[in-house]
């Protein structure tokens, strides 16, 4: 649960925090420097198992999950980079990659031993609870212990697992039960908090019923709003769990790099996904046109405009927290991402709602059999 905002309570409780005679506070003051975000309110940030975390996170699957996986020391310098530019909440996954599904998370610990001072600072999320043979979910309290001790062990004493989070909910196994198994990990010090992934509003409320959740992971951007209206911000916003929200610029679509299906690489998994077919492309590009048209008259780039367009919800629904985790594998788009940018306005929020009513985004997010295990 995003335990309080910072506003919530005074400055000398947080975690780690000193508050000098010169009147600055360490810990949110460096994150304050670093974070070059005209949107950020110091005092507004949310606490993540302890650890006040920034506007934005960052995702790391595109590093080892792509046709061609980016070279570590690549990898370690846009993720510095991010880090340093306030992403202090990270995203991996135990099967982050095509042929050794744990790559991503060997990348993580070989990450945090060469820079072991950002260990601390971080708030690491894995997901997990898959079986890695068949690449079917399962949050049985065996499969969800062996998971949780695969990942300890790809990360070695390098990095702990703050968060853990089943990718999709079993469907042969109640959510209670999973929630159970997870609560006793962190019994035994294994795992540092609880979220959830791709999970209906009814199955937020079981699940915070009996456990502790510290965040919902979902897919959230101009391309994909059924969190909106099926319920899932509300209830995170009334139960005060933060919302991590994945592909925030529309798997792509968003940056204004993807104007036809031949700009996608080969083998390229997103060419298997309706929304990129034959089909569906050339309509879903339209939304995207709209954008750059706003992004325009503001004076940004399409992508920072959607994500400023993600962080307008905490004003529109009470109580909400969502931190968009947009990956990239390149410096230039981490540092574009977290260019200096002011908030949307609210004619800018209506125009989006408008533009949505309007244009249809054609497509499942991924494929007929993927799309049967989202909002569960």
């Amino acid at each position: 649960m995003c335990s309080q905002r910072v506003s919530d309570r005074p400055l000398r409780y947080l975690p780690e925090l000193v508050v000098r005679p010169d009147k600055t506070a360490t810990a949110l003051h460096t994150f304050a420097i670093t974070t070059p975000f005209r949107w950020l309110d110091l005092r507004s940030m949310c606490e993540i198992t302890g650890i006040p975390v920034g506007p934005l996170g960052f995702g790391l699957m595109g590093f080892t999950w792509r046709p061609v996986v980016l070279p570590e020391e690549e990898a370690f310098k846009v993720m510095k980079e991010a880090i340093d530019l306030g992403a202090n909440f990270i995203n991996s996954g135990e099967f982050y990659a095509n042929e050794d599904r744990t790559l991503n998370l060997k990348y993580v610990r070989r990450f945090f031993e060469k820079y072991p001072e950002y260990a601390d600072k971080t708030v690491l999320s894995v997901k997990g609870g898959m079986n890695l043979t068949t690449f079917q979910p399962d949050s049985s309290p065996e499969g969800i212990r062996t998971s949780v001790e695969n990942v300890i062990s790809c990360l070695g004493d390098a990095k702990k697992l703050d968060i853990f989070e089943a990718a999709r909910v079993d469907p042969k196994v109640p959510i209670e039960t999973t929630m159970k198994a997870l609560t006793e990990l962190i019994a035994e010090g294994k795992v540092g908090g609880i979220s959830l992934s791709e999970v209906g509003a009814a199955t937020i409320r079981r699940a915070a019923a009996v456990a502790k959740i510290s965040a919902v992971e979902i897919e959230y951007s101009m391309y994909s709003v059924e969190a909106l209206s099926n319920g899932v911000l509300e209830t995170c916003a009334e139960l005060g769990i933060p919302v991590i929200a994945y592909s925030p610029l529309g798997r792509g679509f968003l940056t204004g790099q993807i104007k036809s299906r031949a700009d996608l690489p080969p083998n390229d998994m997103r060419l298997h996904f309706d929304r990129f077919s034959e089909e569906n492309f050339g309509l879903n590009i339209k939304l995207l046109h709209e954008v750059e048209n706003l992004a325009k008259v503001k004076g940004v780039t399409p992508a920072q405009f959607a994500l400023a367009w993600i962080k307008k919800h905490e004003e529109k629904i009470p109580g909400l927290t969502i931190i968009p985790i947009p990956g990239a594998t390149k410096i230039e788009r981490v540092q574009e991402n977290f260019a200096k940018i002011d908030p949307l306005t609210d004619e800018e929020f209506k125009d989006i709602g408008d533009i949505l009513q309007k244009i249809e985004v054609r497509g499942g997010r991924y494929n007929s059999h993927h799309e049967a295990l989202l909002w569960a």
